[in-house]
């Protein structure tokens, strides 16, 4: 190894360090900044007209919705990056589970999300036990549904809708919208998520112009959730043609034992 490539690997945890810091500075300037756009559109006239998702939004209330829409995709991003950096999925990393409610979970995610989908005109639709509980940790679970809502706004038509229930020994949240389902790349990368490999085997892929991060950050989440010999998943489906009751689109899935 010449001296400039062996100074450039010890190098190497320093330059880490310093694209780590400059990625947080990064997420809390897109946090200000889309908290500012939410205040804007909750003050927007359109909004205070018809807060129930307006039908037919001013030019300036939908391209404040768009600008919202297109930082909560980046801060999604660099939180994500921020994970890999602290190494996901490994026993350093904070992960702190507990029994919690799913009506309170489901309260959270609805919070978050409820001024982005009025300023794109898309419905929010909520199905589960509210007396349930289940064990699991809080912010990372909100973290995942957050970003598979902020993913199907890409996919749906006007609905969305967060369901959760019990199946066996599983907790099952499903976040399915009402589009024409996700492209096969996309599926076939739900599906490559959840297979065993080494962090250092992470390959970052560029799919319908995705980098799979997202899907990476969710899977790791997943497996995290261990109850004796049951590990969480997730899953990408897409819903036919809306007979069974489902809405239709593309649908993400997230088990947790």
């Amino acid at each position: 190894m010449d001296d400039d490539l062996s100074q450039h690997y010890q190098g190497s945890p320093e330059l880490l360090m310093f694209l780590a810091s400059t990625v947080h500075d990064m997420k809390n300037s897109i946090s200000v900044l889309s908290g500012t756009l939410e205040h804007l559109l909750v003050a927007s006239p359109a909004a205070q007209a018809a807060p129930a998702a307006p039908a037919a939004d001013p030019a300036q209330y939908q391209q404040l919705g768009q600008m919202l829409y297109q930082t909560r995709r980046l801060n999604d991003s660099l939180i994500q990056l921020l994970a890999l950096y602290k190494e996901v999925g490994k026993p350093g990393y904070p992960f702190d589970p507990g029994p919690r409610s799913v009506r309170e979970l489901v309260e959270q995610v609805e919070g978050q999300a409820r001024i982005l989908l009025q300023s794109r005109g898309i419905a929010f639709e909520t199905d589960f036990a509210p007396d349930a509980i289940w064990t699991f940790d809080e912010e990372l679970v909100i973290g995942v549904l957050v970003h598979a809502i902020n993913n199907a706004i890409r996919y749906t038509r006007d609905r969305i809708r967060l369901s959760v229930r019990v199946d066996g020994d599983y907790l099952e949240l499903r976040v399915e919208d009402n589009g024409s389902g996700f492209p096969p790349a996309m599926l076939a990368a739900g599906a490559g998520a959840m297979d065993a490999r080494e962090a250092q085997d992470l390959r970052v892929r560029f799919s319908s112009n995705s980098s799979g991060l997202g899907l990476y950050f969710s899977s790791e989440v997943a497996r995290m959730h261990r109850h004796r010999q049951r590990t969480g998943a997730i899953a990408l489906e897409n819903g036919g043609d809306g007979s069974d009751g489902s809405l239709g689109g593309g649908c993400f899935i997230l088990r947790l034992p």
